[in-house]
Parts: structure tokens; C-alpha cells; sequence
């Protein structure tokens, strides 16, 4: 879907559009940025900043960029860029010079630089445009942000000049830099189509088949404190997460079996019924078996987190808890735990096609449950791994998916077949092996 909202809106400077008061208190992070600058002048040897404007240069915004993709993928964040370009700036500054055109340009960096938050970074992207970078902001708050800027310039420059603004953000619309420019971009292009002095969010329409989301994680928090529920609770809402609480685990164990949980915090000290019990039990049920479960405890010592994990817990974290390490570990172990239940519905479409193919082979009725089991039996005797039972209990159920090339002619013949026939029939190993191993000669 594409949005396009024209920026006209009340008048009055900008601080932290759609952020609660305590944005204005964030770090600058200083350090971090001075150590990448210090970075850029000895590969480049140039300044960061730009000489007209005084905002970063194009060169270095690009360096920051790379670092906020860096930090965001790390951390699991988002963050939002908007570039916006002056309107008919090329007609101005042929009829006015390239003087009073350098001045626009330094009144609209001036605007900029006082309207945007200390953690924002605004440089001068090239010639007439300008880019914003949004640290851990939506477009749903970028968005009236950039609007307000334009509306700021509007209302501020004497030769009644308007600027347009393209917007798009990361992860959302793009996962690589190339591609969050190339969005943002053409954003703008469509607001200046749109009639300019506006600003132009582009969102795609039909986002590809693996790209479409389903509803928000659902997390269960598990801790028999209240406040400690009611922390961890505070940090997932934030971030778009689902949470439903337990206050032990014999409650945990109900709620997961009646709800389609993505990823279980876990306390380890609980009364009755302790993490490290209650860990086996989700992790031993086929039902519950894929859902990754993090173990929270004051515990630091190594036995205890060796313990967690051969219980099978996914993540082992001390508390009190950092928020970037529950939200990175959340954004992680969810986008692995939605990973696994495609390839979980993947194998049910296969063994449901097994099925169907033994369905028309009336002589092998209950054969590949019979395999199946057999060579799971087998695998269990020899002492192999889960891993490896699951693996022959599922080739049991494929190993004869190659009869669906079979004519029915063949596999419904009541009697002998011939040796023309039985030849076709001998093909279904084939077949199968080549819809597994296409690249290899059976």
C-alpha cells in the first residue's frame, strides 16, 4: 500500500514528534560517533562535515547508516530514514545565482539541524536534498516529524520555497542499505508526482509470500513475582510482542497447550515446580517441543546455566535482565521458532501426500506407517540420536512418495502384474529419489 499525506500541520518547532518526554534525555552517543569519525578522515582524509551546511557529508552519513543497520540487526530495533529535497531548487538558483541558492541551502540545514533530536543525524545528502536519520523510530513517528520540518520551512524562507520528503524504514520496507535508499528515494520521486511540498511514505502493496507477517509474537512470561511479570511484560508490549503471564509453571504447562506460544521467559526459582523441571516438560512434548524457552535466574554460576541447557533451554539469562538482551534475544529465538513451524507444516503437506499416494495403492494399506515405525525402532536400539529417529521416522513415511508417478492402471491391478509392469512399478524408487536428490543419478 502506498500513503501519501500532505505535510500541512500546526505550526511551532519540532522537538521529539510522537516520543514520550524522556527521548530528549537519550545519549547522544558522542563517543561512538566521534571514534567513527576518526575512522572516516583517516580512510578518506575529509572532513565529516559539510563546508556549506555544516551537516554531515553524504560519505559519512553513509558510514553512520552501515553503523545503525549494524546495531539494529544486533539489537533487533528499527529505525527510519527520510530524504527530503527542495522543490524547484535547479530553476531558483538559475534565475537567482549560485549565491543566494547556497544561502537557501544553509537556511534549510539551519531548520533542519534546530527541528530534529539530538539522537537524530541529518547530513547534507547531495546538492539539494538532505537525509534524516531516525534512530529506533517508526514511520508512524518519523512521518509527522519530516512533515513538520517542511511545514517549518514553508513558513520560514522568504522566497516562498517548498522542500518534499520521501520516507521508508529499516527492517520494514528494506533489510540492506542499497535497497532502504533505493525505497526512500523513490518515496520522494512520488511526492514530487504527487504535486510536491508534501511528504511520501512508500509501504509495498503485495509483499512477497515469505515476507508477509503473521499476527505479533505471542511470548509467556512465567515468574511467580508480579513485579517481575509486570517488568518483562512492559519491555515485550513496546516492541509489539503479545504477552500472557503464568505465575508458576504448573500454570505455564496449561497455558502452552491451549495457546500458540512463539517463545517462554521462564523463571528458574519458583516454588513447587522449579524452571529446570519445568523445561524438560515442554521441550519432551511434540506439541510444545519447537517452542524456544529462555531460563531467567539470579543464578551466575556455571553449573547452574550448564544445567539449563541440558534441560533444554534455548537461552540462559541472569537477572536483573537488560532490555536490548531480552529484546535480541526475543527477536532471534522468535524469527528461528517461526522458521521451524514452516518447515513443521512443510513435512505435515508431505506426509499428507504420502498418505494420499498409499490411499491408491489399496495392496500397501498402513505400510509406511509400518516402516515408519520400524525404522524408528531400529534407530532407538542402535542408541542414535532424537535427531537422527525423527530423520528415519520421516524417510519411513517418503520411502514409497515415488508411487504417485505410477499409472493406477498398475497400482489398482488386482492380480499379477507383468514383467512390463512390474518394471514400471520398480521406477517409484526412481522417482522418489530424484524428487529428493535432483542433481544426482539414482
Amino acid at each position: 500500500m502506498t500513503q501519501t499525506n500532505p505535510h500541512h500541520m500546526g505550526k511551532g518547532p519540532m522537538h521529539s514528534e510522537g516520543s514520550d518526554p524522556s527521548d530528549a534525555d537519550k545519549p547522544e552517543e558522542p563517543g561512538m560517533n566521534q571514534e567513527i569519525a576518526e575512522i572516516y578522515r583517516k580512510e578518506t582524509d575529509a572532513s565529516c562535515k559539510d563546508n556549506l551546511t555544516g551537516l554531515f557529508t553524504h560519505g559519512f552519513f553513509h558510514l553512520l547508516l552501515e553503523n545503525e543497520i549494524h546495531r539494529s540487526r544486533r539489537y533487533g530495533s528499527s529505525f527510519t530514514i527520510g530524504l527530503i529535497g527542495i522543490d524547484g531548487f535547479g530553476k531558483y538558483n538559475q534565475q537567482n545565482g549560485s549565491l543566494k541558492g547556497d544561502r537557501i541551502l544553509q537556511d534549510f540545514a539551519r531548520l533542519i539541524r534546530h527541528n530534529v533530536r539530538k539522537v537524530d543525524i541529518a547530513a547534507r545528502y547531495g546538492g539539494d536534498v538532505f537525509a534524516i536519520l531516525f534512530p529506533e523510530t517508526g514511520p508512524d513517528r518519523a512521518g509527522p516529524a519530516i512533515a513538520r520540518i517542511l511545514s517549518q520551512i514553508e513558513e520560514s524562507t522568504d522566497q516562498a520555497l517548498t522542500a518534499s520528503a520521501g520516507i521508508a524504514s529499516f527492517p520494514a520496507e528494506a533489510e540492506t542499505k542499497s535497497r532502504l535508499l533505493s525505497k526512500t528515494n523513490e518515496a520522494l520521486r512520488e511526492a514530487k508526482n504527487e504535486g510536491r511540498n508534501r511528504s511520501f511514505c512508500f509501504i509495498a502493496d503485495d509483499p512477497a509470500p515469505d515476507e508477509i507477517e503473521t499476527a505479533d509474537p505471542l511470548v509467556l512470561v512465567v515468574d511467580d513475582e508480579p513485579l517481575n511479570r509486570k517488568l518483562m511484560t512492559h519491555m515485550l508490549t513496546g516492541k509489539d510482542y503479545r504477552v500472557l503471564e503464568a505465575c508458576d509453571d504448573a500454570e505455564a504447562l496449561e497455558m502452552v497447550q491451549g495457546n500458540d506460544i512463539d517463545l517462554i521467559f521462564m523463571d528458574v526459582m519458583m516454588p513447587e515446580m522449579d524452571g529446570f523441571e519445568a523445561c524438560p516438560r515442554i521441550k519432551t512434548s511434540p506439541d510444545t517441543r519447537m517452542i524456544p524457552v529462555v531460563l531467567l535466574t539470579a543464578l551466575d554460576d556455571v553449573d547452574s546455566k550448564v544445567r539449563g541447557f541440558e534441560v533444554g533451554a534455548d537461552e540462559f539469562i541472569t537477572k536483573p535482565p537488560n532490555k536490548l538482551e531480552i529484546l535480541a534475544r526475543a527477536a532471534s529465538l522468535v524469527k528461528v521458532k517461526r522458521l521451524n513451524d514452516n518447515l513443521t507444516n512443510v513435512e505435515k503437506v508431505l506426509v499428507a501426500l504420502a498418505n494420499a499416494v498409499e490411499i491408491k495403492d489399496h495392496y500397501t494399506q498402513g505400510h509406511i506407517q509400518r516402516v515408519s515405525d520400524l525404522a524408528a525402532a531400529m534407530g532407538r536400539r542402535m542408541g542414535m540420536s532424537q535427531f537422527r529417529i525423527n530423520a528415519l521416522r520421516f524417510g519411513g513415511i517418503l520411502h514409497d512418495i515415488g508411487k504417485i508417478s505410477i499409472p493406477e492402471t498398475i497400482l489398482k491391478k488386482k492380480g499379477r502384474l507383468t514383467d512390463e509392469e512390474w518394471k514400471v512399478m520398480k521406477t517409484h524408487t526412481e522417482m522418489e529419489t530424484r524428487s529428493v536428490f535432483p542433481s544426482k543419478k539414482p
